[in-house]
């Protein structure tokens, strides 16, 4: 079953009204705030928090397999068994890859009619630290391949169920995977709150850094806990170009070389078809890396002109995005100690496509980097986005630039305690909130939420059930592995 998202006309400020032209837009700009409140209040009483709780799936609910399936008809073939072996680690890892899954279950589940600019695919693994250009650690969502504007609930669900997963894995008691998952949804509500009473240009430029983690949460949490936040903040310092180079280079014949171990990582010289020399890789490469220029602005544009192509290789990088094309591109600067790593991503259509409306850029690369800009407080200064006809099969392929690697930091569930979970949760529960308020009505969805916990304790029971129906779906892959319906890669 597809389920066409639609809703209600309403004048609301929203990523989907400021999608449009700035004459249509308008009319949703000059609403009060008590009118905006109003919004939020009715749509509580249309569809009441208590109903966020239900997950109760169809009887014409998809077969999971099968969307997993469909999703693999556009992906490279050979890299699919890597796919699905990644997502059969655990539950967890599961969920992580089931992004297409969960937006068909979510578009068949009540939500506000309230519409912002979606992450569309907020696991708490796609959460994590990274360089601000002024070179300061922040703390924001990190995966925007799937962005979109939604119902604000569905990012939301997404996120909770992540940590209901997340909790269960690590073994800890159904009461302490419940707060976990009620501290993620509670700061979600109480920062909306906060963000619906501040100017709009104080929201824009809120972001969640070290100094903001300890005010926030040093007091009110057990120190040990947020002292190891902040340390693994300090550590990401060391995650930056310097460490990539270290990794994935090598010296051959006097040059620098993206260092081959496939399938994971195979130098493009190995790839192209045997006709294209290695001067015309080049070449080709050459025009692809002029082309995503043009997306920079003017100043960015010229610093990036200063480095100069040194080699390119497919690398296999997280577990949802296998089989999607991912390229590294080693450009050097003033000389060969001033490295820089840059990652073409394929950019498909967004799994929420098919449930919400198409998304207003043609190039789906244009539509991550612009989805981005509009949810994080501060983007890397390389983001851009390129389509491309590629050599190997003569096909048009959208893209989105980034640094491989910029001080990234990613939270490791597998070391964290109950308390420093918590934490985590309500770290990412702040985030997106904040990326919902910078692109939708804060306004109106905060008159939604409420003062009371009722919204947050639908999603922690929505979480719950979410949950099972995770495990039942990674059952039936493991099911579709041992029958032969689907290969998985082993060692990979």
């Amino acid at each position: 079953m597809i389920k066409k998202h639609t809703q209600e006309s309403s004048p609301i400020e929203s990523a989907e009204a400021l999608a449009k032209p700035p004459e249509e837009a308008i009319s949703s700009r000059l609403l009060t705030v008590a009118e905006r409140a109003a919004i939020g209040r009715a749509a509580r009483a249309k569809v009441p928090r208590s109903a966020q709780a239900a997950w109760n799936p169809p009887s014409d609910r998809p077969d999971p397999v099968a969307l997993l399936e469909a999703q693999a008809a556009t992906r490279i073939p050979e890299l699919i068994p890597i796919r699905y072996r990644r997502m059969l680690i655990s539950p967890f890892a599961f969920y992580r890859g089931a992004a297409a899954i969960m937006a068909s279950d979510l578009a068949a589940t009540p939500d506000s009619g309230l519409i912002t600019q979606l992450c569309g695919d907020a696991h708490l693994a796609n959460f994590g630290g990274f360089a601000s250009p002024e070179r300061d650690i922040v703390f924001d969502i990190n995966d925007f391949d799937e962005t979109l504007p939604g119902p604000w609930e569905w990012d939301v669900k997404r996120l909770a169920a992540s940590f209901e997963v997340a909790g269960r894995q690590r073994g800890f008691t159904s009461p302490q995977t419940r707060a976990i998952v009620l501290a993620c949804a509670g700061e979600y509500r109480r920062t909306m709150r906060e963000f619906a009473g501040m100017p709009n240009l104080d929201v824009w430029y809120t972001l969640l850094d070290g100094a903001r983690i300890k005010a926030r949460w040093g007091v009110a949490s057990q120190a040990r806990d947020v002292k190891k936040v902040e340390t693994e903040l300090t550590l990401a310092h060391a995650g930056d170009n310097l460490r990539v180079f270290e990794k994935l280079t090598e010296c051959v014949d006097n040059q620098l070389r993206i260092v081959s171990h496939p399938p994971l990582v195979v130098p493009i010289e190995k790839l192209l078809p045997e006709q294209i020399s290695r001067r015309q890789a080049e070449q080709i490469v050459q025009n692809y890396i002029t082309a995503y220029r043009k997306t920079l602005p003017d100043d960015l544009r010229r610093l990036h002109e200063q480095f100069h192509y040194l080699h390119m290789a497919r690398k296999v990088v997280g577990v949802g995005s296998v089989g999607t094309r991912a390229w590294v591109i080693l450009l050097a600067g003033r000389d060969e100690d001033d490295l820089l790593f840059l990652q073409y991503k394929e950019a498909q259509a967004s799994v929420l496509e098919p449930y919400a409306r198409k998304s207003r850029f043609a190039d789906h690369g244009r539509r991550v980097v612009e989805g981005q800009h509009l949810m994080q407080a501060a983007s890397d200064i390389f983001l851009g986005w390129e389509r491309v006809q590629e050599q190997m099969d003569g096909q048009l392929h959208d893209y989105y630039v980034r640094q491989l690697w910029d001080w990234k930091l990613s939270a490791d569930i597998e070391t964290m305690s109950a308390d420093e979970l918590k934490i985590y949760a309500e770290m990412c529960g702040w985030t997106l909130a904040r990326a919902h308020a910078r692109a939708g009505d804060r306004i109106a969805i905060a008159a939604y939420l409420g003062k009371s916990d009722a919204f947050d304790q639908a999603l922690a029971a929505f979480a719950a059930a979410y949950a099972d129906q995770n495990q039942r779906d990674f059952r039936a892959l493991e099911k579709a592995v041992k029958n032969g319906r689907v290969k998985a890669e082993i060692g990979v």
